[in-house]
């Protein structure tokens, strides 16, 4: 009872926060609300002490044999006052869309290689990750007249999804819910059978029921598999697409590598497993790269193998 009226009041005082921060991202100029956002991150930063630990945490599993603990904390302050300033860019731009192709752009060939990706007439899987200001990225696709579906995982209170959910669909971005996974999947199939791009962010926990066991900065990760049942069903090809933030700007390139399609191996299963790993160590080679990008807040390795969980759990008793 108590534990519930918790979690409500909780969820209240977001809604309102959320509500608050809407309206004054509308009413200020962009201008204002760049030279104000400075002292509110690092507000956000100091309150945010369990989101830190969490990060602190993943950092090390990550990095913790290759960089000393200073270098874990600069990363970790870098990448919540980047996800920060992600946080305040969205609620800015998705007000005034000129800003997005402002601040947004292609690097390099990354536009031909999406062009050439979707000639080749079966859809287009866009493999990215919870990195740079992804949100923003995907509305800059879709701004750009490329009919543009993401996966998304809607957000735990209803009403604020259904005000991200209308934002989505006003700047041209179809929404993809993750679950229920029948519809999901249903509509994953159709945006590729109509030759369009659908975006998956392929770097969060996954349950071995859902999911695969691959390497990811050395540790078994638990990984969706849909990417690639929905190649194998479809054809379609795979296409790394991520966003960079120049510098401390508010500019962006957008970086999109040129498209591949599915490594056949003797079985499905083998042919899934590998193809997972294989988009995974291309989403590790950015987050090595490019580290303060990634959302280090997220649990990555919380779901293990049962032979790990079988392993641990043994030591534990040993030790009883």
């Amino acid at each position: 009872m108590l534990k519930e009226l918790k979690k409500n009041i909780e969820r209240t005082l977001v809604r309102w926060a959320f509500y608050f921060f809407s309206w004054l991202f509308r009413t200020l100029p962009y201008s204002i609300i760049k030279v104000i956002s400075n002292g509110l991150l690092a507000m956000v930063y100091f309150v945010l002490r369990r989101m830190r630990k969490a990060a602190m945490s993943t950092l090390s599993i990550a990095f913790g044999k290759e960089k000393s603990q200073a270098e874990l904390e600069k990363i970790c302050k870098d990448c919540f006052h980047n996800a920060g300033r992600a946080a305040i860019e969205i609620g800015s731009f998705t007000t005034r869309p000129a800003l997005i192709k402002a601040t947004f752009s292609f690097e390099g060939n990354s536009r031909e290689h999406l062009d050439a990706a979707l000639k080749e007439g079966h859809g287009v899987i866009g493999i990215s990750a919870h990195f740079g200001n992804f949100p923003m990225m995907l509305l800059f696709l879709a701004q750009m007249g490329y009919h543009t579906n993401a996966i998304i995982r809607p957000n735990r209170d209803q009403i604020i999804e259904k005000d991200f959910q209308a934002s989505r669909s006003r700047l041209g971005l179809k929404t993809v819910h993750s679950y229920p996974r029948e519809t999901c999947v249903a509509q994953s199939l159709k945006a590729l059978r109509d030759k369009e791009l659908l975006v998956v962010l392929l770097d969060q926990n996954t349950g071995s029921k859902s999911g695969v066991y691959v390497d990811f900065f050395g540790q078994k990760a638990g990984t969706a598999t849909g990417p690639i049942i929905f190649s194998m069903r479809t054809g379609a090809p795979l296409l790394p697409i991520f966003t960079l933030r120049q510098g401390d700007s508010d500019k962006h390139k957008v970086v999109i590598e040129k498209h591949f399609y599915l490594e056949q191996k003797a079985t499905d299963e083998e042919t899934i497993q590998y193809n997972v790993q294989k988009l995974t160590n291309i989403i590790e080679g950015y987050i090595r790269k490019y580290p303060t990008e990634w959302g280090w807040m997220h649990r990555r390795w919380k779901s293990r193998p049962r032979s790990a969980e079988a392993e641990e759990l043994a030591r534990s008793t040993h030790v009883a």
